[in-house]
This record gives structure tokens, C-alpha cells and sequence, in this order.
């Protein structure tokens, strides 16, 4: 619909979602370059939170959505939202315009911040990503540009669900380098305590494959004594949905792609 919002496009996790991209690039800016991200490789390595989006933009372009039928306005997009300064303020122009819920699907890089916890409290769902039970695993997955190594970043996610009032999901991804250690994952999601736990692989084309039916079900025969655990295979038609034209010129990740 613009380079801000794009969508609304079904999501197995969130319904009908309205896209919202605070980075709004041309090409993906992360502070990761995970090896199953839809976007390709990273080009921009970024780490410092900076403005990428005028909130006159962002709230320009909500105007012209107002009217749009969605379950949630999602912040995703072309890079990690939470490396946007003003992550937390937008959060508030959305909710105040909208009136819907808001959620934030972010790689959990920058948990570690308190101002970007402090931002992400404003959201209604926040879905951070965890992919690995060890530092090993989380650089060879994640591939990080980040000064916070991944004790540092669960500990941020424990106080995180201390304090916040909202629905925390953890989106774990499931490949070939970390599908023997879902019982660790499992163990991991335990002490974490979220709300909901989202067995996932990449089902969308990308540099890896995804793991077969048989194999999430295993892996989610791990996680059978935590509440709240849903699989990607539950809902596969929402995954396998086609972008609409301009979406896929711009290589758009849907919002739950995280």
C-alpha cells in the first residue's frame, strides 16, 4: 500500500494484519542475518537504534488505512523494528489512530536495552525470536552483529515477562542445524515462561529447507508439558498465502515471518 504499511495479509499467528515497516528500506537492514531469512542476506548491519520513519509519515499514511478491517497492526518489515528510535511513539500514533491491537515481532537483539523494553511494554503482543539453547547455535543460526551474546538476551527476555502486561510469544525456528535440540529449546521456553510458544519453519522460499511435518510434530512432542504451543503446520495455508504484486516487488515478509 505505501513503503510504510503494506497488507493487510493473513497471518497463522495474528489473523488479518496490517503490515507497519519503520525501516522502510530498499533493501533489509538487521542487526542479524539469519541463514532462513526470506530477504536474503543482510547488506545493512545495523545496531544502533536510529530514525528511519517520520511519525508525520507513519501518521500520513495511517490516515488512508483507518477504514481497513484487521485482527492487529503488526510492526515488521524490511529489518528489525526495535533498532527504530522512535519504535515507541509509533506504537502510540498506531493505537490512538487505529484502535486496534498492536503487535511487535522482533529478533530480540536489542532485549537487552531498556528503553527498548520500555517501547515494546506498549504493545500489545510482542513475538520475539529464539532460535538457539546455546551461543554456538545462535551464531551459526542468527549469524548476530551485536554486542549482546545470548545469555545476555535471555536474561532480557525473563525480565521482560516480569514486568510486561501483554502476550509475550517466543517464535522458535526449527531447521536442520537446531532440530536435535528441541528438548533444550523446550527446557529454554520453561524458564522464559511465555505466553505462547511458536513451533515454526521456514515454509516460505529461502536459502534452507524447511522441516517436514513429521519432524515439527516431534519437536513439539518436546514442548507438550507448556502451555500455549502452537506449530506453523496447523495453519500452513495461512504461510503458503501470495503476496499481492507490490508486496512481492519488494520482497515483503509477511508479518509473521519475524
Amino acid at each position: 500500500m505505501s513503503s510504510i504499511i503494506y497488507g493487510p495479509v493473513p497471518s497463522w499467528r495474528l489473523g488479518r494484519s496490517l503490515g507497519i515497516d519503520l525501516i522502510a528500506t530498499k533493501s533489509k537492514v538487521c542487526s542479524f542475518d539469519c541463514i532462513y531469512c526470506q530477504l536474503g542476506n543482510t547488506i545493512h548491519f545495523i545496531s544502533r537504534r536510529k530514525e528511519f520513519v517520520s511519525l508525520a509519515d507513519l501518521d500520513r499514511e495511517l490516515r488512508t488505512v483507518k477504514d481497513v478491517s484487521i485482527d492487529y497492526a503488526t510492526f515488521s518489515g524490511m529489518g528489525e523494528p526495535t533498532l527504530a528510535g522512535n519504535l515507541g511513539r509509533a506504537i502510540e500514533l498506531v493505537k490512538s489512530t487505529l484502535q486496534v491491537p498492536v503487535a511487535v515481532l522482533t529478533n530480540s537483539s536489542l532485549m537487552p536495552r531498556e528503553d527498548v523494553q520500555q517501547e515494546l511494554a506498549l504493545a500489545d503482543v510482542v513475538v520475539a525470536k529464539l532460535d538457539a539453547p546455546t551461543e554456538q547455535l545462535y551464531h551459526s543460526i542468527n549469524r548476530p552483529r551485536t554486542r549482546y551474546n545470548l545469555a545476555q538476551i535471555i536474561e532480557a527476555i525473563k525480565i521482560f515477562r516480569s514486568e510486561y502486561k501483554g502476550k509475550l510469544a517466543l517464535q522458535m525456528m526449527f531447521l536442520g542445524e537446531n532440530k536435535e535440540v528441541g528438548t533444550e529449546m523446550a527446557k529454554l521456553a520453561g524458564e522464559l515462561s511465555p505466553d505462547e510458544v511458536q513451533i515454526n519453519t521456514p515454509l516460505r522460499p529461502c536459502a534452507v529447507k524447511p522441516l517436514p511435518p513429521g519432524e515439527i510434530a516431534d519437536i513439539c512432542r518436546a514442548f507438550s508439558k507448556l502451555r500455549g504451543v502452537v506449530s506453523v503446520y496447523e495453519a500452513a495455508p495461512f504461510q503458503t498465502s501470495p503476496l499481492n504484486s507490490s508486496e512481492t516487488q519488494r520482497r515483503r515478509p509477511l508479518p509473521e515471518s519475524g
